[in-house]
């Protein structure tokens, strides 16, 4: 986790602290559902509380770190430490259990806390995309398709399409919410054997989380692989969004430009230097997220019932693309809120090869009014573009008019009517009710 690219509350999920506390909370629950099958002394989780309220109620990293430096296992340490906090009631604490009964579980929670965090974030982009999309549903643009200008559209609709994306991405990271939020307490190769399903029952009820059916010990990496494969997807719609600001701000397109305060400097050479920091930004944040998905799915296949070789992996993985992904969402969100849009250019750009974004109507109307064969029509609406796209004429409308082909069958008012930026945007409500339900 770097410090530039993080934020507090998603920092502190996936801090030494809070996951001590989970591992504390998850062996006094898992020393509750004892108690209650009458294998454990009653009230022992209760004085257990006490002690380790009377030793501060704090776990020390660092005498963790050290009892590790000699067990080389950070949850041998860690019950080491908390026994060395409560005394001699702490000999029931993990009974039955094994390392990755604490480990899996707790990663279960800090993945759960997280989605609850990242859900927040992309409601909030949601909110941004939407406002704007409204405040620009009829703003005319020019639609491209391989960067090439194409027919026309409104800057709402662009925006209602990505509404639409991070939608999606809002309901598969709930799904993927519940698939995470897994509890797994079943002991030595995942068989109950030394501990029973009732406590992994009890502390999953405790913990807010679903059991594992069945769990060989570790609980299923396909799951955290779907987990990481969401933020992934999630990533790439920001990229794609990001892209488009990236492409719109150019100097020879400025449609629409991140919004550039009092004194920021763009550039440390020229002054004059406006640049899509913030996008590109996100761009490469998107990379870095997405670099944790080919690790997650890897870490599916492991050996027979368990093997660490997934540990290293997401103890590096899993704060690093939560805490980014926040960081980015929050971005993505004020970068739109903050858009500085220009109509003006958009209709200069619409404007900018004289008519040509309305050959489409052209060729439709040669067909349909005039009965001309297709490829003769393409032809014919074709070769007069062709004089625009080479600088021959500046006007397509006018040079249509001119052309006895087109104009022996089209009438002067019926092209005219071809030209009308209004039967572009005739469908934009009905896309904003099925977008915007």
């Amino acid at each position: 986790m770097i410090l530039r690219y993080s934020r507090p509350e998603m920092t502190k999920i996936w801090s030494q602290e809070n996951k001590y506390q989970i591992w504390f909370d998850i062996e006094i629950y898992a020393l509750e559902a004892l108690e209650n099958l009458g294998v454990a002394p009653k009230n022992t989780a209760q004085r257990i509380r006490e002690n380790f309220l009377k030793a501060g109620g704090k776990f020390n990293a660092q005498r963790i770190d050290e009892i590790e430096r000699t067990t080389k296992h950070d949850v041998i340490a860690f019950l080491t430490h908390l026994a060395e906090l409560t005394g001699e009631n702490s000999r029931f604490i993990h009974f039955g259990m094994t390392s990755s009964d604490v480990l899996d579980t707790c990663l279960s929670v800090q993945l759960n806390q997280s989605c609850e965090l990242l859900i927040k974030d992309l409601e909030n982009v949601l909110k941004a995309i939407k406002i704007r999309a409204f405040e620009h549903k009829f703003t005319i643009c020019v639609g491209r398709s391989h960067g090439i200008h194409a027919e026309p559209t409104t800057f709402g609709l662009k925006l209602a399409r990505f509404y639409a994306e991070f939608n999606r991405n809002l309901q598969r990271l709930k799904n993927v919410k519940n698939e995470i939020a897994i509890c797994a307490i079943s002991g030595a190769v995942g068989t109950h054997a030394n501990v029973l399903p009732q406590v992994q029952e009890y502390v999953a009820k405790k913990l807010n989380l679903i059991q594992e059916t069945t769990s060989s010990q570790v609980i299923p990496r396909d799951r955290h692989a779907m987990f990481f494969a969401v933020l992934g997807v999630i990533a790439s719609s920001i990229e794609n969004i990001a892209t488009e600001i990236r492409h719109l701000q150019r100097t020879e397109v400025l449609e629409v430009e991140e919004f550039f305060s009092a004194g920021q400097k763009g550039s440390s050479a020229m002054p004059h230097k406006r640049n899509p920091v913030l996008s590109e930004n996100l761009t490469g944040l998107a990379r870095m997220i997405r670099s944790s998905v080919i690790p997650a799915l890897e870490n599916v296949a492991l050996w027979h019932e368990r093997d660490i070789s997934h540990s290293s992996v997401e103890r590096m993985i899993a704060p690093d693309s939560c805490v980014t992904l926040d960081f980015a969402l929050m971005r993505l969100a004020n970068l739109v809120e903050n858009l500085t849009v220009y109509p003006q250019n958009m209709q200069r750009n619409l404007d900018k090869l004289g008519g040509l974004v309305f050959s489409q109507r052209v060729l439709l109307a040669l067909i349909d009014e005039a009965e001309i064969s297709r490829e003769d029509a393409y032809k014919i609406v074709q070769e007069n573009a062709m004089k625009i796209w080479h600088h021959q004429a500046d006007n397509f409308l006018e040079l249509l008019k001119k052309d006895p082909l087109v104009s022996s069958k089209l009438s002067n008012e019926k092209l005219e009517q071809l030209f009308d930026f209004n039967y572009h945007t005739k469908h934009v409500e009905s896309i904003f009710n099925a977008v915007f339900k």
